[in-house]
């Protein structure tokens, strides 16, 4: 749209701005939501790209997981593509994340996407406050009883 069309500024007065101060007004709320797109839209790429490292996926072996060209992978790692919703989401399943940490970026929401039970999950949050070397001796604890529980699943003497 072009802020001065002739026909539609020669309608007003010189003293009737409104039409033009409505244009320009829409015009900075355009930039500015353009911008904040922009932003997501590069802190998604770097979720991404961080998520893939630490799933230990190369940018090749996770576009072909989402059935995408590696080029386009680096459109949404580097340029700040948005990818399709459904590529999205099978980004988020593929990362073990949720759609909304990929483009908010928000832990606690990731973590409730994750486990819905709050008390565990407060749990955890309690357990991550701990010194490190307590939080060792706990995961020992929680893996023994994991392998327990598995064991006794796979001889059928669980309820």
């Amino acid at each position: 749209m072009e802020l001065l069309q002739s026909a539609k500024f020669k309608r007003y007065s010189q003293y009737d701005t409104k039409p033009f101060n409505n244009q320009v007004i829409f015009g900075i709320f355009a930039v500015e939501k353009f911008l904040k797109r922009v932003l997501i839209m590069n802190d998604l790429g770097k979720r991404i790209q961080e998520l893939r490292k630490q799933n230990k996926l190369s940018q090749i072996e996770l576009a072909s997981k989402i059935k995408v060209s590696k080029s386009q992978m680096i459109r949404y790692e580097n340029k700040g593509v948005q990818p399709p919703a459904d590529i999205l989401n099978k980004i988020a399943d593929i990362l073990n994340t949720s759609v909304d940490f990929l483009i908010n970026g928000n832990t606690d929401e990731k973590a409730q996407a994750i486990l819905k039970n709050t008390e565990l999950l407060q749990r955890f949050k309690e357990i991550d406050n701990l010194p490190q070397k307590e939080q060792a001796v706990l995961l020992d604890v929680i893996s023994a009883y994991l392998r327990d529980f598995k064991a006794k699943q796979a001889f059928g003497l669980t309820a």
